[in-house]
């Protein structure tokens, strides 16, 4: 009987998680302004407007610099926390992880208005380069935990074989580390490019007169002629994010595979 409940709960729960994500398309191909049921008709004419509307080029032309800035500059972060976490020793080394790994836990709100005092409290203006730096603050946690799965996987005896072939740290990391751990690199690049262009919180409060993609979606909805076509993006923009996101799952698996290390779980 247990079970059965169990069952019954996951479902409910399944359906209350995707249905919004199967929605989306269905009214996307509506022919009616009106969200609402039942359905009109099927019609593409919403995608054919989401190109020419107002305002969303800057927008995704700004979201586009500020994801790959941040998965850029993350993925790099990452790369040098997580192998200083899995290959190294040092005072403090705990606590230095806990505080790097923190924004995973912290209400992402609480995170921006921070973000925001500290930045006008030292003269920063508000611009696209603060958006970037609160998302690299924000995703900086997932490629630590990507990559350091990458590097513990790693066989430290071929390290060590290729000190003993007369290779120095540096060029040992740089020919024989790091294109084992490249696809996590790449699940890295992957997923911290996704978390950013879909953030709205950091850079509504940071982007000052920037318009980021899921900002400019937010003031769409004030709207109402402007939904469909809201729909229509959205639908795109959930398409690429399964499609990134399985991409990544893909390269993390195949790192895995590529160093004999065990799968423990991933994002899929």
């Amino acid at each position: 009987m247990k079970g059965g409940w169990f069952k019954l709960y996951a479902l409910a729960y399944l359906v209350f998680l995707y249905a919004p994500i199967v929605l989306l398309p269905m009214f996307a191909f509506n022919d009616a302004t009106v969200i609402a049921f039942p359905l009109n008709g099927f019609t593409t004419k919403w995608f054919s407007e989401m190109w020419v509307a107002p305002g969303l080029w800057p927008a995704l032309k700004n979201s586009m610099i500020i994801a790959i800035s941040t998965a850029v500059i993350a993925t790099a972060l990452g790369i040098f926390a997580a192998r200083a976490s899995t290959r190294y020793k040092f005072p403090g080394k705990a606590g230095i992880m806990g505080l790097i790994m923190l924004p995973l836990v912290l209400p992402e709100i609480i995170v921006a208005v921070s973000l925001l005092v500290v930045l006008l409290g030292i003269g920063v203006p508000l611009s696209i380069f603060t958006v970037i730096l609160g998302h690299v603050l924000m995703t900086t946690p997932f490629t630590i935990a990507i990559l350091s799965s990458a590097f513990q996987s790693l066989d430290r005896s071929l390290e060590e074989a290729a000190y003993d072939l007369g290779e120095t740290p540096v060029s040992a990391f740089r020919l024989v580390i790091l294109p084992l751990v490249m696809p996590g690199i790449i699940s890295s690049l992957l997923i911290s490019f996704t978390i950013s262009l879909d953030e709205f919180i950091i850079a509504f409060f940071l982007g000052g007169t920037q318009v980021t993609l899921p900002v400019y979606i937010f003031s769409q909805f004030r709207f109402p002629q402007s939904v469909p076509v809201i729909m229509a993006l959205g639908t795109i923009l959930v398409a690429l994010s399964i499609l990134l996101l399985s991409i990544a799952e893909y390269f993390r698996r195949r790192g895995i595979a590529k160093s004999g290390g065990k799968d423990t779980g991933g994002f899929l």
